[in-house]
């Protein structure tokens, strides 16, 4: 693999040792390349204004201004690796779209569980359809069951236990959960833009920093789901 072709890393740690051993990790596989170590989230606030690295190794506690606190300040921040030594901090990480978490010390099997876990995730959402999606969905509505057609559909929003899913012309009160509606909906076409709503790619007009709109109507976009999202709709 050529070097333009690897996947830039950055690590971001106050413990030379942990950079020691990400650093000696990424160098045993060739598809890695690191090209910036910062020992505080300052120094990787201002590297990440000007550079796009695709893969970030984040410590959690670190002086001055924390791992969660970068993530906060990034519009768009890579996939990110926090390394902790704190697994209480694990659930909480997933909010502010991390990809996965490792706990330090860290172990070669699990770098490589979350590499692997990167280039699933970079591989399913590299995969770009410009077809209009074709086909319907079966949804029960009240006591019948509807067939809709997915280029009519603009997106669905979690209502309770069942789903709103919205039409050019109307929405249906579906008796689903959003996570089945998603295993319905062809991936090429639709995605998750908030942990209530999934949207048709190809209905967006506009995309802001926290809100996408489709005809008119302001969609969030959750904080877990922007980098994705946005990278799909460029």
């Amino acid at each position: 693999m050529s070097s333009a072709a690897k996947i830039q890393c950055i690590i971001v740690d106050d413990e030379p040792a942990a950079h020691y051993v990400l650093a000696n990790y990424i160098k045993q596989n060739q598809e890695l390349e690191l090209v910036f170590e910062a020992y505080n989230g300052l120094e990787a606030l201002q590297y990440l204004e000007s550079h796009n690295p695709q893969l970030m190794f984040l410590d959690i506690d670190m002086p001055g201004l924390s791992g969660m606190e970068l993530l906060k300040k990034l519009n768009n921040p890579p996939r990110t690796v926090l390394t902790t030594a704190y697994s209480e901090f694990a659930l909480e990480s997933y909010d502010y779209g991390v990809m996965d978490y490792l706990l330090k010390p860290i172990y070669y099997p699990r770098f490589v569980k979350s590499l692997k876990r990167f280039f699933e995730l970079t591989t399913q959402h590299e995969v770009v359809d410009d077809t209009p999606a074709t086909g319907g969905i079966s949804v029960k509505v009240d006591s019948d069951i509807i067939e809709i057609e997915l280029e009519q559909v603009l997106y669905a929003q979690s209502f309770g236990n069942y789903v709103k899913i919205f039409t050019p012309r109307r929405y249906y009160l579906a008796t689903i959960t959003t996570n089945e509606l998603e295993r319905l909906l062809p991936s090429a076409h639709f995605m998750r833009a908030h942990k209530s709503y999934i949207v048709a790619l190809d209905k967006v007009d506009e995309v802001h920093k926290d809100h996408l709109v489709i005809r008119r109507t302001e969609v969030p976009i959750g904080i877990t789901y922007r980098r994705e999202l946005i990278e799909r709709l460029k």
